[in-house]
């Protein structure tokens, strides 16, 4: 490779194009850690410019380094315009586009006509030597930026509004630039704009790598980063296979459209919350995709290293794993919307969202992916045995550990059976588990456990609760009802014998140390928690159970108020509410959950 220190008038003026590779990510740079130190960095240099009063002499004022940029020169006809794929370095020249462009707006309003003409230079060819639109711009980005680069490049006001962060640089730049140059006096724009030019076009140095036949461009391209944007698994893993694609002879540009693009966009590139770490969800996407795909675990800094070895080396066409790739991404995108009374749907908001087990994530893929021949049946009951054996070592405060572990190895096992088998397989292979980490807890155990524990507290977390009082009310309803399932946004936990069971229920207890320790113990157990709506919870708060004046008693206001079947069912079955009330429905709802709700094979 040759490596040269090149300004933008060097690299921009001659007749040339920069086609961004369709296997590069998309523009990802942002205000705070890119735009605004740029142009922070472009001022200063023009600042110093006009403190000298040297335009003439520009070589007395030091340079700015903008960093690298990795060239790949593409063979094309004599007569045609030069054509180099960008390997490296897309997001600054990019941004050098826009920054010169915005500055060539600015002047043509407040410069000089010949500032203005000289960065329309910069940034177009001539339109009398191009043979098609796309020759036009000295850069040409890939298809998801394509529009949005094309619109602040011209000079239509209508298209300066825009998500796209394409769209918001061009904005932001040409704010900062036209506030700086049309400070204090404004007679001083034109010169203080000519300064800028000069800076733009001479002041400002980029290294500039042209690769030789022979360079590997994709291992270099692995090897490097942009200015404070990391390259992510994804972005390397889209560099793999768009290069493979180029070796298979394939229209990269229309893969690009076809598969790739299901992948694009921000919300691939949100981050979000995995154990301690925020990682893309793009990332987490493919991490979970591998483990499903392998039946293996794939640590988070491995991700396109075994993508590389384990798909695409064993692809001897990347469009099978594009496809591939595109139909699960979709799956992946719709696993939160399935319908609520659904056991895909119940599965994802009990054990995904509540109870946080991300690691269930490449199980749940692999059952629902539009590649599974799992039939519904079997695919409920094997998330139905998921979901129970990890709610039961929840209840029973057994760890859960080893989930990833156990759930990669179902997925092995899984493999190999029929697939109208899977649910019974799941139910066999856990239930077949022995070590203390790996369990599935039998019925007398939970009972056991939700009898003794303080489930109210730090023991089961509030989410957590909340959502095995939801599973309650939903066993209590038909199975036909349209309202199988309780409104779970509105519901709160409420304690029937208050927390503060001192004001209005210390009778019998207030003087025994022993009563006392042991009522502080029972009015955290399962037996003494309901649900009610968040606008009657207050309302009824400390209230007494039952009074001459049914207007205040906390029974009286549950039955005119609550709907819920498992109020109902608690009111026809306890006339008072006392400390052996408690005791007596702990049992009773321990039996529902583990006889009706989350069963286990015995």
């Amino acid at each position: 490779m040759q490596a040269n220190t090149l300004t933008p008038q060097k690299l921009f003026e001659p007749q040339v194009r920069y086609v961004i590779p369709v296997f590069q990510r998309p523009y990802v740079w942002e205000i705070e850690k890119q735009w605004e130190p740029l142009w922070a960095d472009v001022r200063a240099v023009a600042d110093e410019l006009l403190e000298t009063q040297n335009l003439a002499q520009p070589t007395e004022v030091s340079a700015h380094f903008l960093g690298a940029v990795v060239l790949d020169q593409q063979s094309n006809p004599a007569g045609y315009i030069q054509v180099r794929h960008v390997i490296d370095g897309q997001q600054r020249l990019i941004t050098l586009q826009l920054l010169l462009n915005a500055v060539r707006q600015v002047a043509e309003k407040h410069g000089r006509p010949r500032d203005a003409a000289l960065l329309k230079a910069l940034v177009r060819n001539p339109e009398h030597i191009i043979e098609e639109d796309d020759e036009l711009l000295k850069v040409w980005p890939i298809l998801a930026d394509r529009a949005p680069f094309q619109h602040a490049m011209d000079d239509d006001p209508g298209n300066d509004s825009g998500e796209h962060r394409v769209s918001q640089a061009i904005v932001f730049l040409r704010e900062r630039i036209r506030d700086w140059a049309l400070e204090g006096d404004e007679n001083n724009a034109t010169d203080r704009l000519r300064a800028l030019t000069t800076t733009l076009a001479r002041h400002l140095k980029l290294v500039v790598i042209d690769l030789e036949p022979g360079d590997n461009a994709q291992a270099i391209f692995e090897a490097l980063n942009d200015r404070g944007s990391p390259l992510l698994a994804a972005d390397l893993v889209k560099n793999a296979v768009f290069q493979a694609a180029e070796r298979q002879h394939l229209d990269t540009e229309q893969l690009d459209q076809d598969y790739w693009a299901a992948l694009s966009g921000d919300f691939w590139r949100q981050e979000l919350r995995q154990g301690r770490l925020n990682r893309p969800r793009i990332d987490v996407f493919l991490n979970y995709w591998l483990t499903m795909r392998r039946a293996h675990l794939v640590p988070s800094d491995r991700i396109f290293a075994d993508f590389r070895d384990h798909v695409l080396a064993q692809a001897t066409d990347v469009r099978s794993v594009l496809a591939e790739l595109k139909s699960d991404a979709q799956c992946y995108r719709q696993l939160d919307s399935h319908p609520p009374r659904s056991v895909p749907g119940t599965f994802h908001y009990r054990v995904i969202e509540v109870m946080d087990i991300a690691a269930t994530m490449p199980l749940l893929l692999w059952l629902l992916r539009p590649g599974s021949s799992v039939p519904p049946h079997a695919r409920d009951q094997s998330l139905e045995a998921v979901e129970s054996w990890l709610v039961r070592r929840m209840l029973c405060r057994t760890t859960l550990a080893d989930t990833n572990s156990v759930v990669v190895e179902l997925i092995r096992h899984l493999g190999l059976q029929d697939p109208s088998e899977v649910g019974v397989a799941t139910r066999r292979f856990l239930a077949e588990q022995t070590g203390d980490s790996r369990r599935w807890p039998h019925d007398v155990e939970v009972i056991d456990s939700l009898r003794q524990i303080r489930f109210y507290s730090v023991m089961i977390p509030r989410r957590r609760g909340r959502m095995i009082l939801e599973a309650l009310e939903d066993s209590y309803r038909s199975s036909k009802s349209e309202e199988a399932h309780c409104p779970r946004a509105s519901l709160t936990v409420e304690h029937l014998m208050p927390v503060s069971w001192q004001k209005n229920w210390s009778a019998g207890v207030a003087d025994d140390p022993v009563a006392r320790q042991q009522r502080e113990r029972r009015v955290q157990k399962l037996g003494n928690l309901t649900l009610l709506t968040s606008k009657l919870n207050p309302i009824l708060s400390n209230n007494v159970w039952d009074n001459v004046d049914q207007k205040q008693s906390k029974r009286n206001g549950i039955n005119q108020h609550s709907v819920l079947m498992l109020n109902k069912q608690l009111l026809a079955e306890h006339v008072r509410w006392t400390d052996e009330d408690i005791e007596e429905r702990s049992r009773t709802l321990a039996t529902q959950i583990t006889e009706k709700i989350w069963t286990r094979p015995e």
